[in-house]
């Protein structure tokens, strides 16, 4: 892609988030995320390969679809309110309609599908975006309306994230579709606490994002892109291969690793509310995830 045309699009990529980020009007939100999607599109079939081009499909269809149904939702609430506004989501079935559109913008289960295969169909560098930055906008919009989204729903959706995220990434060779998986189990935390502490969210956000960011650079360093070559890591690089070994713990929240404060935190809270089976169901499922993090661990160190 044209140096040029390429820079264009990570403005626009950029544009479009903060549009969403600064929006309290339900239209100029829907637009920021509209910006954003149409920006990542050509950056996703840049590759002029027929796994980019289906990568690149699969997520047009599954945006287009997430973000007709938050236009939809937001319509119909201002039909019935009589303002845009993002914080007045008064109108019944609006919460549910954005909270299930939002969950699709992300990926979390059941409408996490289309994530691993996108990724798995793009270069590591663009499965780091997708991961990391796209994620962004449709947090924002939820950190915005926390306080009016249904509880049950959310808390549906974390646990299934957190379920289903643990039990596929453990038999999985890819590490892109690796992180994908570790993306839902996050991204499924962050539910659990979304209603109960907002601060928490943007905690929770913040350090996911500083621990899938450098996993991801070494990934692309290294030219990592299998279980198998994870194991070869440590005769071209010892330090990527120290430092890839204790982010892995880390993401699986294994103490006393940065990792395992925000999951600390969060059961915390939710013990404090009196939610202890939602706690206690997060932490056993969280157990599958730290397997498969501590198994590619166990692997990194085979060659040490």
């Amino acid at each position: 892609m044209n140096p040029f045309i390429l820079s264009m699009m990570i403005s626009n990529l950029a544009l479009g988030t903060i549009i969403t980020a600064a929006s309290y009007h339900w239209f100029m939100a829907w637009v920021g995320l509209e910006v954003n999607t149409l920006a990542i599109i050509p950056i996703l079939a840049k590759q002029h390969h027929p796994r980019a081009t289906e990568a690149a499909t699969k997520y047009f269809i599954i945006q287009m679809t997430a973000s007709s149904i938050i236009l939809f939702s937001s319509i119909f609430n201002a039909y019935h309110t009589g303002t845009w506004d993002i914080t007045q989501l008064t109108t019944h079935p609006t919460p549910s309609l954005l909270t299930i559109a939002l969950a699709m913008k992300l990926g979390l289960v059941p409408m996490h599908f289309w994530l691993p295969e996108v990724m798995q169909g793009v270069n590591t560098m663009t499965a780091l975006i997708i991961t990391t930055w796209q994620k962004l906008p449709p947090m924002f919009l939820l950190y915005l309306t926390a306080n009016q989204l249904p509880m049950v729903i959310l808390l549906l959706l974390a646990i299934s994230s957190t379920l289903i995220s643990g039990w596929s990434g453990l038999n999985q060779t890819q590490l892109r579709k690796i992180m994908a998986y570790s993306s839902i189990g996050h991204l499924g935390w962050m539910f659990a606490i979304l209603s109960s502490s907002q601060k928490l969210l943007l905690f929770t956000l913040t350090m996911y994002l500083l621990m899938t960011i450098p996993i991801f650079l070494i990934l692309i360093t290294s030219t990592t892109k299998t279980i198998k070559d994870l194991g070869m890591l440590w005769t071209t690089s010892p330090t990527s291969c120290t430092m890839t070994m204790i982010i892995f713990m880390a993401l699986g929240g294994l103490p006393p690793l940065s990792g395992f404060l925000p999951k600390w935190l969060i059961l915390e809270e939710l013990i404090t509310n009196h939610l202890i089976p939602l706690a206690t169901t997060l932490t056993l499922t969280s157990l599958l995830s730290l397997m498969f993090y501590m198994r590619l661990t166990y692997i990194t160190t085979l060659t040490v």
